[in-house]
């Protein structure tokens, strides 16, 4: 029981007494360990609800200290979902208990603990303390709010620790005013050394739960994707902070290595991706130019001064006012004597008996001389069936859109949940995916996919209608793919073949480089 120092005269008669701002919270040793005081089942059903309500977010995110990172966790929308905001205080208070932590009150580091904080005092009736962040020129001055004795043990209470330098923005105001702190509770340990630098200054860490946790469950039911766990367990390896910062507390594996372009053949069944990946490594080239000049007769000029660069072709027949029918032949001999393959960016989107039709006859006659061509999946599996009927006898390969390089697109999230399905039902014609950053897919798939990337540029950025640019070595190396797709870094280049052959440097470095 808690010393009391006074009840309240207006309270029901029942009411808990005011706590005395001396009382001393002690949480007794637990012999249990922490794995018995908080079921297993209870931790996995947190988890897989924060990644409901996307509090742990998988993308591409830009930190604080500026660093570009493949998993965001953002606690602050738990204050919106009281069941979460429960559940994050009721097991952050039981790992104190296990630990055997003993305070006189707590603090939250504002602003997301600041309700965790609240939740376990009004639910273990332990006094709370408020740090102003920004402490005002005019009133008290305050930088504590609370009332509270000199020499009294304060508990800080955090959602997150990366490096430990925003608990340390609440220690040392804390330590200031004659608190003492010995003790720091967090819902989730990033693993980067914030417990380092927080061990360096007498500070122990409690997390309810460790990152590699989170990855672990997740993993486990079909969140994330194995490469994906591993490229975050990479980018928190390479990104340590605090005293240790070349440490590895994860555990994290080097970061995967990519597979051999020649190795990657074998692991096809489509004989165009099979050429490829062949082609690719005997000509020491992954740069694909998409040549949208405004004439067949420029592309075809510019097919050959490029052709020695490239690995791939990228055309759309249907903006070429004199396209004829010689054209698909005297593209095809380009291809042969450069040895490159030709890729129709058709992008069908139409029911299966439709693209039969648009496929292998029309003006275009597509099928008759282009190697590779593409397709969404918005009318479902049947367009694989038509385009499979007409291509895959002539030995032909098609590339899925998974995901696009446009601003505000909409295939991301299920939608390439999906392509990767239907790959997987198809790997005798479907030979890869149109994608963005395939290392941070959740779902898995075939390494003999070809992943091919649009919007690439040396200088990145963006050309102001929603096309947004990577960087090469960015392209193969950070997203994962294995085709860089240039446009107009080279077709509108004052010299196009310095400039082919400048991006075939730069992809097929940062192609080695990965191995």
């Amino acid at each position: 029981t808690h010393k009391t120092r006074r009840t309240n005269p207006t309270a029901p008669p029942n009411a808990p007494p005011l706590q005395d701002a001396h009382a001393h919270h002690h949480l007794p040793l637990a012999t249990l360990t922490m794995g018995s005081i908080i079921n297993e089942d209870r931790l996995d059903a947190l988890i897989m609800r924060l990644h409901e309500i996307e509090a742990v977010k998988f993308g591409d995110f830009k930190l604080k200290s500026g660093l570009m990172s493949p998993i965001y966790v953002d606690l602050r929308v738990i204050v919106s979902y009281p069941d979460v905001l429960s559940s994050v205080a009721g097991c952050m208070w039981e790992v104190l208990k296990a630990n055997g932590a003993e305070f006189d009150n707590m603090c939250g580091v504002p602003y997301t603990a600041l309700p965790i904080a609240t939740c376990m005092s009004l639910e273990h009736q332990v006094p709370m303390l408020m740090r102003r962040k920004e402490v005002k020129d005019y009133g008290t001055k305050k930088a504590i709010e609370g009332a509270f004795a000199a020499g009294q043990t304060c508990l800080v209470v955090e959602d997150l620790v990366t490096s430990g330098a925003s608990v340390m923005e609440t220690v040392e105001p804390l330590e200031q005013v004659g608190l003492k702190v010995t003790d720091v509770v967090v819902l989730i340990d990033r693993e980067q050394g914030g417990e380092a630098r927080l061990q360096s200054n007498n500070l122990r860490l409690h997390a309810v739960l460790p990152l590699s946790r989170v990855l672990k469950t997740l993993e486990a039911n079909g969140k994330m994707s194995r490469d994906l766990v591993d490229n975050v367990k990479a980018f928190i390896a390479a990104n340590q902070t605090g005293p240790n910062a070349s440490g590895n507390e994860m555990g994290a594996a080097e970061p995967p290595k990519r597979i051999a372009y020649a190795a990657r053949a074998g692991l096809t069944e489509n004989q165009c991706a099979k050429d490829l990946w062949a082609l690719m490594d005997s000509k020491q080239t992954n740069l694909c130019v998409a040549a949208d000049v405004a004439t067949a007769a420029e592309l075809l000029a510019l097919a050959d001064q490029i052709g020695p660069e490239i690995c791939i072709l990228k055309t759309h027949c249907d903006i070429y006012p004199d396209f004829d029918g010689g054209f698909g032949g005297k593209l095809m001999a380009l291809a042969a004597k450069h040895n490159f393959l030709i890729f129709e960016d058709r992008k069908f989107a139409d029911i299966g008996n439709t693209v039969v039709s648009q496929y292998g006859s029309g003006v275009h006659r597509i099928a008759d001389w282009s190697h590779i061509t593409n397709a969404h999946i918005v009318p479902g599996a049947g367009i694989i069936d038509g385009l499979k009927q007409v291509g895959l006898p002539k030995g032909r390969g098609l590339l899925l859109l998974a995901e696009m390089s446009s601003s505000g697109t909409m295939a991301t999230g299920a939608y390439t949940e999906a392509a990767i399905a239907m790959a997987a039902k198809h790997p005798d014609f479907v030979m890869g995916f149109i994608s963005v950053r395939p290392s941070l897919w959740t779902g898995a798939w075939s390494k003999g996919l070809v992943q091919m990337t649009p919007g690439v540029q040396l200088g990145g950025g963006g050309d102001g209608l929603g096309q947004q640019y990577n960087t090469p070595d960015r392209v193969i190396k950070e997203c994962g793919s294995d085709v860089i797709i240039v446009g107009r870094g080279i077709y509108k280049a004052k010299d196009p073949v310095a400039a082919a052959a400048e991006y075939r440097r730069a992809g097929w470095d940062a192609y080695l480089s990965a191995l």
